[in-house]
């Protein structure tokens, strides 16, 4: 390496998610402690299918938009890139253009003018319908061999960028980077490899940042200042009042990975397992020992979603002594009395629809996992209906109506009234949608899935 390449490179990540927020204070800190980049990831796959199959943002663009206007601001002062990836949540074109729309007018707004790159990774059937004939996508686990017809199905595929694509738009000039689909820790380990740091503790260092604040004693205060060199990392929070120590830099390698030692990327896997984490004071941590095993075949893991149904939902609540003193018979009840009650009414057959019916307050979110305990002073009862169209599954659920509201358990010599959430109690969420992919395909390169357009997106 050469002088400048050995020069450590200090990675400023303000949050776990573009749109969270964040207190200004913390960004210009890190500005002030001499960061060359500023990182974010601004998507997931933590919510839910829904945001990739309609390809529709979690967060607000209000709130986008302030955490833009924190970001780019204090970047263009200090002179330094700044890395958005996964935009619009799932990291969709349509998500992508969001964002750009939302970061142009910003930059108007502010007098700012950047050099501005999109990277889009959504991925073509038809392609890879090429790619699955050629034997190039393979299952991870649990699912197994994809079928072309899966692959039509999805309305929305995305591929999971390693740091390579952001790497060749940062050496094109761009100021901003706004990135589809891509690994969390990509888009923090992009600018220090691109500088020449060894990839162990540049990938490792971006694991522990890619939330923020969370390896930190206090993940709402703010961000962290990661500052990778040619032998390790150092840690630091922006808040001054908050502290990072060994235990929690180190556990942050047990979120989200199946082995808290080995965390793959396309170009290879991050090994962790001869990591020393070691107290600077009692602020700073540093971590020496990361190393990085290149794969001899890069491969994108692929993403997709596809429409299961169209859902309406309707809650009550039980505040009945008699029904809470064996509630499970109750809602055994309840499903027995709503399939009846569809057939006779509706003509449906059980295969025609279908319906989760979860008591919140007993057993909703652990189910048999719960532990024992008393009866529940109260319960929420949520119908959820999934049928082939919207108008099916309201029609189940108002034939339900009766039934949320006054259903009787078999020994009461009275009719209960039990309280809807809400009128008119039944809510329709529109289509619902199911991951189908969790596969990857081998790539001929990192970057020949994603394509990157250089200049503002002018529309949010």
């Amino acid at each position: 390496m050469d002088s400048e390449r050995v020069k450590p490179v200090r990675v400023l990540s303000p949050s776990g998610m573009l749109g969270a927020g964040w207190d200004h204070a913390t960004i210009e800190r890190g500005i002030a402690l001499g960061a060359d980049v500023i990182s974010i990831d601004a998507g997931s796959t933590d919510s839910g299918p829904y945001y990739l199959g309609s390809a529709t943002p979690k967060t607000a663009a209000k709130a986008v938009a302030r955490d833009l206007r924190s970001l780019l601001t204090a970047a263009s002062d200090a002179g330094i890139p700044v890395i958005v990836g996964s935009c619009g949540t799932s990291g969709t074109d349509s998500g992508v253009d969001w964002v750009a729309g939302i970061a142009a007018e910003v930059l108007a707004e502010e007098g700012l003018n950047l050099k501005v790159a999109r990277i889009y990774s959504e991925q073509n059937a038809a392609e890879l319908k090429e790619y699955l004939d050629e034997g190039r996508i393979h299952p991870l686990p649990p699912l197994g061999e994809v079928r072309a017809e899966t692959l039509e199905s999805c309305t929305h595929i995305v591929g999971a960028m390693g740091h390579e694509p952001i790497v060749e738009a940062l050496r094109a000039g761009a100021q901003l980077v706004l990135a589809g689909r891509a690994t969390d820790t990509a888009v923090a380990a992009a600018y220090p490899l691109m500088k020449g740091m060894p990839a162990g503790p540049s990938w490792h260092a971006a694991k522990i940042v890619e939330c923020g604040g969370q390896c930190t004693s206090n993940p709402r205060a703010g961000g962290v200042l990661a500052t990778i060199d040619a032998d390790g990392f150092t840690i630091e929070p922006l808040d001054p009042t908050v502290s990072c120590t060994p235990t929690s830099v180190a556990a942050h390698m047990l979120y989200e990975t199946a082995n808290p030692f080995q965390m793959r990327e396309p170009a290879g896997t991050l090994d962790v397992s001869e990591a020393r984490y070691t107290a600077v004071d009692d602020r700073i941590v540093r971590v020496e020992g990361s190393r990085f095993h290149d794969a001899d075949q890069c491969t994108i893991k692929l993403e997709g979603a596809r429409i299961t149904g169209y859902e309406t939902m309707s809650f009550s609540a039980v505040r009945d002594p008699v029904i809470l003193a064996d509630i499970d018979a109750w809602a055994d009840l309840m499903r027995t009395m709503i399939r009846q009650r569809t057939s006779q009414t509706l003509g449906l057959a059980d295969d025609e629809y279908a319906f989760d019916l979860r008591l919140y307050g007993h057993n909703a979110v652990l189910d048999d996992l719960e532990p024992e305990s008393g009866p529940p002073r109260e319960v929420g009862v949520m119908l959820l209906v999934n049928a082939q169209d919207q108008a099916t599954a309201t029609a189940v659920a108002k034939v339900a109506n009766p039934l949320m509201l006054h259903l009787p358990t078999p020994g009461m010599n009275y009719l209960p009234s039990l309280a809807f959430a809400s009128s008119p109690a039944e809510v329709e969420r529109g289509a619902a949608y199911e991951f189908v992919l969790n596969h990857v395909v081998d790539s001929a390169s990192p970057t020949s899935l994603f394509r990157t357009e250089m200049g503002e997106k002018t529309h949010a």
